[in-house]
């Protein structure tokens, strides 16, 4: 067969057509679901990423970072597609779809395929597990600041509300399917959404003095800023099972489209509050916006509880990832009648590590840095980057900008991933210190 009968055989194949998926969702819910692997605790940081920009940089920053991460999702998800037509698939996971893309690259670099799916599999494994350490760590420090002030009889440590949270949510991720926690992300979203309400409230509830605040920020600090924002705003490892999962699929990709929508919408919200909560509470802002709020106020009460309920429920929608990794390694390896006890057992050892590590290291600012600089920028930028780089190697378009851009964004990612890294590890160790001595 030649090259160009090939190509017509592979265009011929619409993976669409032969995707079988027991149980697809609406544009809606997949709408939902998107949102709400984006927009989670992540936005009530942003004020205090902005604090280590500066609000000029941080509203700056957040759009760049936004077109970006978007970018990077559309090739992604462009690329897996373009490997569905050659493999002749109707639908690619993340990590297969770098596999495929390696195998479907220059014969040079093809022996690296199953490495590339391997990595990108642990790479997804550990960034969705530091995701739920964080969830564990918000949800006990929020619960923990309304006991402090409602039940002062009560006194525990954060590390002690991490331990009674994994009772309820060894519960929750027993859950196995996508389309059985739309409703909670709906829910969740409308929790959030109400709780920047709030936020917004006490923000212009006086008014903003901007001259004490900074336009530029200290540029030793720009690596916080940016791993806070890339572990904000990407949601990728949910982007695929997503797609995968729409009723509709060919309404994920395009203007407008499930994913527009979805970005544009985060990317807005992301930079209202990180820039107005920055200018209200200036430089003693803590890990989230809701634990500046006051204590004696019903809304801002409201506001701490619905946080909470938000990331509880949030927090299945991103264990469902980590899941769903070892299900596929550990299933062909147990015999069929013992899947059902591996399932419940691992997802209930799953949340105890995750509880384990929140105990151990209850730093939450430090914590979502040290995942979004290390683990986000990976998955978000530069494997996307490489991906599509590997995979169109034969058409990198006019002047090979297609490789020149791919470039830029994997260096964006990596040196976010180093300075990242290097900045927050220098935090966690000076707060150890201070904690000992």
């Amino acid at each position: 067969m030649g090259e160009k009968e090939k190509d017509k055989h592979v265009e011929e194949y619409n993976p669409f057509e032969h995707r079988q998926v027991a149980k697809p969702n609406s544009d809606l819910r997949s709408l939902a679901n998107l949102i709400k692997s984006s927009l989670g605790s992540g936005i009530l940081a942003m004020p205090l990423a902005f604090s280590n920009a500066g609000w000029g940089v941080g509203v700056v920053g957040t759009i760049i970072v936004a077109f970006i991460c978007g970018h990077c999702v559309h090739i992604f998800v462009e690329t897996s597609r373009g490997c569905c037509r050659k493999e002749r698939k109707p639908l690619l996971s993340y990590a297969d779809t770098c596999g495929a893309a390696f195998a479907n690259g220059p014969k040079w670099i093809r022996p690296f395929a199953n490495f590339a799916r391997i990595f990108a599999e642990f790479s997804l494994f550990f960034t969705y597990l530091g995701v739920c350490c964080i969830f564990t760590v918000l949800i006990a420090t929020s619960i923990k600041q309304l006991f402090d002030t409602y039940m002062t009889e009560v006194s525990l440590p954060v590390e002690q509300y991490c331990l009674i949270l994994l009772a309820p949510l060894c519960l929750l991720c027993q859950i196995r399917h996508l389309k059985w926690l739309a409703p909670f992300s709906l829910l969740a979203n409308l929790l959030l959404f109400a709780t920047f309400a709030i936020c917004l409230y006490y923000i212009f509830k006086e008014p903003i003095k901007i001259s004490d605040k900074k336009v530029v920020g200290d540029l030793s600090r720009l690596p916080a800023f940016l791993s806070t924002v890339i572990f904000a705003m990407e949601g990728i490892g949910v982007v695929m099972p997503v797609e995968n999962t729409m009723k509709k699929p060919q309404h994920f990709l395009g203007c407008p489209s499930v994913m527009v929508i979805a970005m544009t919408l985060v990317m807005l919200l992301y930079t209202i509050l990180g820039v107005f909560g920055y200018l209200r509470y200036g430089d003693v802002l803590r890990g989230t916006i809701t634990l500046n709020l006051p204590m004696d106020d019903w809304p801002a009460i409201c506001a701490k509880v619905f946080i909470s309920i938000t990331i509880f429920l949030t927090y299945p929608l991103h264990f469902f990832v980590v899941i769903d990794i070892i299900s596929r390694f550990a299933e062909p390896r147990i015999p069929e009648k013992y899947h059902n006890i591996m399932q419940i057992s691992a997802r209930v050892f799953v949340v105890i590590f995750c509880g384990a590590i929140g105990i151990a290291l209850p730093y939450l600012e430090q914590i979502i840095n040290l995942v979004g600089a290390l683990f986000y920028s990976l998955l978000g930028l530069v494997i996307p980057g490489l991906v599509e780089t590997v995979f169109r190697w034969e058409d990198l378009g006019k002047f090979n900008w297609i490789l020149y851009k791919n470039i830029f964004i994997v260096f964006c990612g990596m040196f976010s991933l180093v300075s990242g890294c290097t900045v927050t590890i220098y935090d966690i160790i000076a707060l150890t210190h201070e904690k000992t001595v």
